[in-house]
């Protein structure tokens, strides 16, 4: 029997401003994650190691991470290469991300290299990440565009399958599965999941589901028919993609609660609905709208 509890793994702190024009205030960025920590969420993405000259948004993201009230929740922050690794590494974080796009045409436009180069280069920052913590630390591992790329268009699951599993055999704890410009539709993700969970246990993945079409709830629920249990979401739907245009955010974490609630999920953490619709407000107040 799948079990009834779910995780939402909260990634609007980073994921979901990274793309903001304006730049949001420390204080708020703070002031946000533990708001959404103190609603039960039990992990937070609230930190982008990232040159600032890429996503000037996280030029403060060691003073956020810092800064955050210590133990309301598990902080994770991504890490797209060895000085960005080094960084995080000096602050409190529970969890690294890496990443990996599922296409040649991502990987060029999001990193400046090719996928092969990608695959080497995540491998080699796996590597150091092993060399430089002591198991306390948790490896989450990112692949975008699981079904769709804005570049070179539908996404075979086999190479999805490949990357999930060269993530998860390098040393990944858990392996996002993310339809970055999300248009998914339902049977893209059940192709695609069809394949990864071949390679990968399905209590080691997640689901990043952007919410362009629409359609981001029907496909959590094929995630559930596969047997995930964590899903991304970002509060208020904050978010989008610089190197994939007109993508809208992750999807709203208050869609993905009641979305479970309704269908008789238990949500691991058992995050405070009230609160949740507070931190909505807050979030959509410091980036103002």
């Amino acid at each position: 029997m799948m079990s009834k509890i779910v995780e939402i793994f909260e990634v609007g702190p980073r994921d979901g401003l990274q793309n903001e024009p304006v730049f949001i205030a420390l204080a708020d960025k703070i002031a946000l994650t533990e708001a959404l920590a103190r609603t039960g969420l039990p992990r937070i993405e609230c930190a982008s190691f990232v040159s600032p000259k890429w996503v000037p948004q996280m030029v403060d993201c060691a003073a956020v991470v810092t800064g955050i009230t210590p133990d309301l929740a598990e902080l994770y922050a991504l890490a797209p290469n060895t000085q960005g690794l080094q960084d995080a590494l000096q602050t409190p974080v529970q969890g690294i991300c890496v990443f990996i796009a599922a296409t040649e045409g991502f990987s060029r436009a999001n990193t400046n290299i090719s996928l092969a180069g990608a695959v080497e280069r995540v491998q080699a920052l796996i590597t150091e990440f092993k060399n430089n913590t002591s198991g306390a630390i948790k490896l989450r591992g990112y692949i975008s565009c699981v079904t769709e790329c804005p570049y070179d268009g539908a996404v075979n699951p086999s190479e999805v399958a490949r990357l999930a599993e060269m993530l998860h055999r390098a040393g990944c704890d858990e392996v996002s599965l993310g339809d970055t410009i999300g248009t998914a539709h339902p049977e893209q993700v059940s192709k695609m999941l069809e394949a990864v969970v071949q390679v990968v246990p399905a209590d080691l993945l997640a689901g990043h589901y952007h919410d362009t079409a629409g359609r981001a709830l029907e496909n959590i629920d094929v995630s559930l028919e596969y047997g995930l249990r964590i899903f991304d979401a970002s509060i208020a739907g904050l978010g989008g993609c610089p190197y994939a245009p007109g993508a809208k955010g992750n999807v709203d974490t208050e869609k993905v609660y009641d979305h479970l609630i309704a269908q008789g999920y238990d949500i691991l953490g058992v995050p405070d609905r009230a609160a949740l619709a507070d931190v909505a407000q807050l979030a959509r107040k410091i980036v103002g709208r």
